[in-house]
């Protein structure tokens, strides 16, 4: 009996406690997903071209054709544009996050990682901040060509790292739900269409493309308290990029942004992370 018990420990080995034992174990497994990602650059560069065509397509095909602040001007489009080209971005991320995740599910890499005296919720921290970093990546290159097509910002420093800062939270949040929908399904191909089908109402009904005024009065609701809509009314404002004349909506996000945009993501991390969790240690109990 006590050479059965001992057996089942050494094959189940119970996970470590503490924080600072949290902390390091997603870090290690953060870097693990890193280093996977830069030998798979195909990643990376796939990832920057659709941000980018988005980036071409509605500034010159778009442009001077979109009404914004009374005014259907290229420039003052451009600029009203590149927020929500940005929280488009971050957000669109998750599907990768979520196909990532059912990838190594799928691999049975979760069950390598079960048979290690390891945090539970360490797998997918890991992962989740290796995606954060590669968004952050992402959002440097995508700045870079939007200033190429003549996009500017028109605040101090501080407040265009600030609305960087929200998008990349954003961006965290959304990933948490990524990883529950990658836990969920069976396949990296179930949850890479699961990650998009309800992200493309999301940032369309919304203030990010076309100003949510001009919307019939049911979806002016729905984008105005639409947490996507928060961030970039947020970054517009932090990035001086509001046209001349635009008039927010008297909603409280909108006149609020940068708290709204706060408040909604701390709310999704906090909802998703612990659904995620939950999900993940049935998963690998």
């Amino acid at each position: 009996m006590t050479t059965t018990t001992e057996a089942a420990k050494l094959a189940a080995p119970k996970p470590r406690g503490g924080i600072a034992q949290s902390v390091n174990d997603s870090l290690v497994v953060a870097r693990r997903n890193l280093i996977r990602m830069s030998r798979i650059p195909e990643m990376v560069i796939f990832g920057l071209i659709q941000p980018i065509m988005f980036v071409v397509l509605f500034t010159y095909v778009f442009g001077g054709s979109i009404q914004v602040g009374g005014s259907t001007s290229p420039d003052a489009y451009r600029e009203f544009l590149m927020a929500g080209i940005f929280a488009q971005t971050v957000t669109f991320a998750t599907a990768g996050a979520g196909a990532g995740i059912a990838d190594d599910m799928h691999k049975g890499l979760i069950d390598r990682f079960r048979s290690l005296p390891m945090a539970r919720g360490a797998v997918l921290t890991g992962r989740t901040l290796a995606d954060l970093v590669q968004t952050a990546l992402t959002l440097v290159v995508l700045a870079g060509v939007a200033l190429l097509v003549g996009w500017r910002v028109h605040e101090n420093i501080g407040k265009v790292l600030l609305g960087f800062l929200l998008l990349l939270l954003l961006g965290y949040a959304f990933s948490w739900i990524g990883a529950l929908i990658g836990l969920s399904v069976r396949t990296p191909e179930a949850a890479t269409s699961g990650g998009l089908i309800w992200l493309f109402p999301l940032t369309f009904i919304s203030n990010a493309f076309v100003d949510a005024n001009q919307m019939p009065s049911f979806l002016q609701h729905i984008a105005e308290w639409n947490p996507f809509s928060a961030t970039v009314q947020a970054c517009r404002e932090l990035f001086g990029n509001l046209p001349p004349g635009f008039q927010a909506s008297d909603a409280w996000p909108m006149q609020n942004p940068v708290l709204a945009s706060i408040l909604w993501s701390v709310l999704i991390l906090v909802v998703f992370r612990t659904l995620a969790v939950r999900k993940y240690r049935k998963a690998a109990g």
